[in-house]
C-alpha cells in the first residue's frame, strides 16, 4: 500500500479487494471444488445469510481501522484490534463446539490465546515507545477524541474478528463440498467464496461511495500499467492466498480449526510484519523499543506453540 499513487485510496483498494475477495477465490475455488455453485446453493439460505453477514461486518471493522488510526495511533490500533480480533475470533468459535469446556484442549486453547492476545499487547507497547522516541509527529488528538478513538478500536477490534467467525459458521458449505467430490483441505475454498461476498460488498460500497464523493475515479485514467495496479493486484493475491491457505489447515484440523489456527494467523501475521518492518529501518536507534518488540513476538511464538499443541490433544 506504498504503491498507491498515481491512485486514490478508494480507487486502489476496490481493485484491491475485487481481486482478493471475488476473483482469485472464486477462480481458486472453482478449480478445486467440483460443481462450486450447486454445492453453495444447496446449503441451507440461513447458513449462507450469516456467513455472509459475518463478513459483511469484519468489512465494517476494517473501515473503523482506518478512522481509529487518526485518532490513536497506528500501532495503539493495530495492538487494540489484532489482540481483540485474535481473541474474539478464537473464542466465539470454541464455545459454538458441543461441550467445548469439556474438551481436552479447552483449558490449553484459552491459555494460548491469553497469552497471544499478552504478546500482542507487548508488540503495541513497543510500537508507542518507538514512535515517543523517535518524536513521530503522529498528529494524534487528545482528551474525548482520544476516548472516542478508543472505543471505536475496541468495536473494529470485535467486528475484525468475525471473518473467522463467518468462516468457522460456513463449515456446512465446505462439508457440501466435501459430499461433491473437494478434498477436505479444499473444501474450505467454498466458505470463503461465501464469507467473502458479504466482506466484498461492504468494502466495494463504501470505496464506492467515496470515488462519487471525491470523483477520485478520474485517478484511474492512465494508472494501467503503472506500479500502483501491479501492487493492487499482487496485493490481492497474496491476501487471499494467506486466508485459503490458512483454510485448508483449518479444514483439516476438523472442528477445532478455526479455534486454534486464527490466532495463529494473526500471531504469525504480526511477527512477519515486525520482520519487514526492522528491514525497512522502522527499528532503526530505538534498542529499548526494539528489545521490548522482541519480546512480545517471543512470547506470541510461544502461544503458538501451546495453541499447536493443544491440537494434538483432540
Amino acid at each position: 500500500m506504498k504503491f498507491i499513487k498515481p491512485l486514490a485510496w478508494e480507487a486502489w483498494w476496490l481493485m484491491h479487494v475485487s481481486i482478493a475477495m471475488i476473483l482469485f477465490p472464486m477462480a481458486w475455488a472453482i478449480f478445486a471444488v467440483p460443481n462450486l455453485f450447486e454445492v453453495i446453493f444447496s446449503t441451507d439460505t440461513i447458513v449462507l445469510f450469516k456467513a455472509m453477514l459475518f463478513g459483511f461486518l469484519w468489512g465494517i471493522g476494517g473501515i473503523l481501522f482506518g478512522k481509529s488510526v487518526g485518532k490513536v495511533g497506528v500501532s495503539l490500533t493495530y495492538g487494540i484490534v489484532m489482540g481483540l480480533a485474535s481473541a474474539v475470533g478464537s473464542i466465539v468459535p470454541l464455545f459454538q463446539i458441543e461441550n467445548a469446556v469439556n474438551q481436552p484442549a479447552f483449558p490449553f486453547i484459552i491459555t494460548g490465546v491469553v497469552i497471544i492476545v499478552v504478546g500482542v499487547v507487548v508488540v503495541a507497547w513497543a510500537g508507542i515507545k518507538r514512535d515517543n522516541q523517535t518524536n513521530a509527529d503522529t498528529g494524534i488528538p487528545t482528551g474525548k477524541a482520544f476516548q472516542i478513538g478508543l472505543l471505536i478500536a475496541v468495536l473494529s477490534g470485535v467486528l475484525s474478528a468475525f471473518l473467522n467467525v463467518g468462516f468457522a459458521n460456513a463449515t456446512p458449505v465446505a462439508e457440501n463440498a466435501v459430499l461433491a467430490g473437494a478434498a477436505t483441505n479444499n473444501s474450505s475454498l467454498a466458505a470463503w467464496v461465501v464469507v467473502l461476498w458479504g466482506a466484498f460488498l461492504m468494502n466495494a460500497l463504501y470505496s464506492v461511495v467515496l470515488l462519487i464523493k471525491n470523483k477520485s475515479y478520474v485517478t484511474y485514467k492512465g494508472a494501467w500499467g503503472t506500479k500502483a495496479f501491479r501492487w493492487s493486484v499482487l496485493a490481492g493475491l497474496f491476501w487471499f492466498a494467506a486466508l485459503g491457505i490458512y483454510g485448508q489447515g483449518a479444514a483439516l484440523m476438523g472442528s477445532i480449526g478455526p479455534v486454534i489456527g486464527w490466532p495463529m494467523l494473526l500471531g504469525m501475521s504480526l511477527i512477519i510484519s515486525n520482520i519487514w518492518a526492522y528491514r525497512e529501518g522502522e527499528w532503526n536507534n530505538v534498542k529499548t523499543p526494539f528489545r521490548i518488540m522482541l519480546v512480545g513476538l517471543s512470547t506470541i511464538i510461544m502461544a503458538c506453540v501451546i495453541l499447536g499443541y493443544s491440537n494434538s490433544l483432540n
